[in-house]
């Protein structure tokens, strides 16, 4: 159940409620990813589905540089390294699952280290993407809509490549009654 914060002159419990939300949809969009990986087989992690297409392993490399790149030294240095080499994430991806999985836990990790690093004094700073600069709250936003969109395409290709041996991650066709409370008066039926 969400807790709904009450409109408050409380700035420090405001910024704790943002961050505690983005925090719980990163980790949203994380989960999500991750069980469509885990319906996949080692080779179709590198299936594109069409010739300009990348594959899933070409996006976790991507995800892993952006990553990196964005949230090591958040707040004090350029979201944009100079040591990123931003097309070479869309080139030869490892070529094993265990080392393409510990990119992407490695990107992952980066991210939520830099979330906990982030509060009420620092969460309006600025910070520079590309000499740009973004209030900590656009860094961050600008970052979620990112990583979404690539989850969504993770999630597309797994699907795609699964067939009908899909495993839904959200509810499944047909059955969305069995999750509208105006369909069971009683409540939620599942």
């Amino acid at each position: 159940m969400a807790t709904h914060l009450a409109f408050s002159a409380d700035y420090d419990a405001l910024a704790k409620h943002y961050l505690e939300t983005v925090r719980a949809n990163f980790a949203s969009q994380k989960r999500l990813a991750d069980r469509a990986l885990a319906q996949l087989d080692n080779s179709q992690l590198y299936v594109a589905l069409a010739a300009e297409d990348n594959s899933i392993a070409i996006i976790i490399k991507h995800l892993h540089g952006n990553m990196r790149s964005r949230w090591r030294d958040f707040l004090t240095t350029d979201g944009e390294k100079p040591n990123r080499y931003r097309d070479s994430e869309f080139e030869t991806p490892p070529n094993d699952r265990a080392s393409l999985m510990a990119l992407w836990e490695e990107g992952w990790q980066t991210l939520f280290e830099a979330l906990d690093s982030i509060n009420a004094n620092t969460i309006n700073s600025t910070i520079t993407i590309r000499t740009q600069e973004h209030s900590v709250l656009e860094a961050i936003e600008r970052q979620l809509a990112h990583y979404s969109h690539h989850v969504g395409q993770i999630v597309y290709v797994a699907k795609s490549l699964k067939g009908h041996t899909w495993q839904t991650l959200s509810i499944a066709k047909g059955q969305s009654g069995h999750y509208d409370p105006a369909q069971h008066p009683k409540g939620r039926q599942v």
